[in-house]
């Protein structure tokens, strides 16, 4: 079984992530492949680099995460161009691992825009991560440094939670402690391996 799992950001969708992971699921994270297909000598790091410029480089040659997601999130044209270039080989590198774990029971595949980008055609089923707003904004200033503007921001750029609810098989509500998370997690798990898979 393939389930997608997605959440706005500050959800908390990377530990529920490491939940399933801990309990034996299979995992492919699409942020790690985002970062993974904008390496140094890649053909989307070129084409970021000519249109962003070199501003964007650090000083190890790796692109500057942090100064490419202020621009975009300024300005849709520059996120929908950064899209173009990266979703379309994020998603070859996803279609290739499901196919290397196709024989695995359960495969999590972790995609913060799966909806946005047409993920959930990969998947069986879609599980939503949740939290409540005050939490969230908590989380994203404690953990991430981030301001009210930032956060707004981001999720903008995000398709509404109450959208992606609507449109799951499966949500997860994180905005209690983490260990009734990981229980919720442990019941789903179970669930999801005990049910038939047409």
């Amino acid at each position: 079984m393939i389930l997608g799992l997605t959440g706005s950001i500050g959800s908390g969708k990377t530990f529920v992530t490491r939940c399933f992971e801990e309990l034996g699921a299979s995992v492919i994270r699409a942020d790690e492949l985002a970062r993974e297909v904008v390496a140094p000598g890649t053909p989307a790091y070129s084409e970021i680099v000519e249109f962003f410029g070199p501003a964007v480089v650090t000083a190890d040659g790796t692109l500057d995460r942090a100064e490419i997601a202020r621009r975009v999130f300024a300005n849709p044209g520059q996120r929908r161009e950064l899209e173009r270039i990266v979703h379309p080989r994020v998603r070859q590198r996803e279609e290739e691992l499901l196919q290397h774990f196709r024989h695995e029971p359960l495969v999590v595949l972790e995609i913060p825009l799966l909806y946005e980008t047409g993920a959930e055609a990969l998947c069986d089923a879609v599980l939503v991560v949740v939290v409540e707003e005050e939490v969230r904004r908590q989380r994203l200033q404690r953990d991430r440094g981030m301001s009210p503007q930032d956060i707004a921001a981001r999720l903008a750029a995000q398709m509404p939670e109450h959208e992606k609810v609507r449109r799951a098989q499966y949500v997860i509500d994180n905005s209690g402690s983490r260990e009734r998370t990981r229980d919720t997690v442990r019941e789903l798990h179970a669930r999801l391996l005990a049910e038939p898979q047409a």
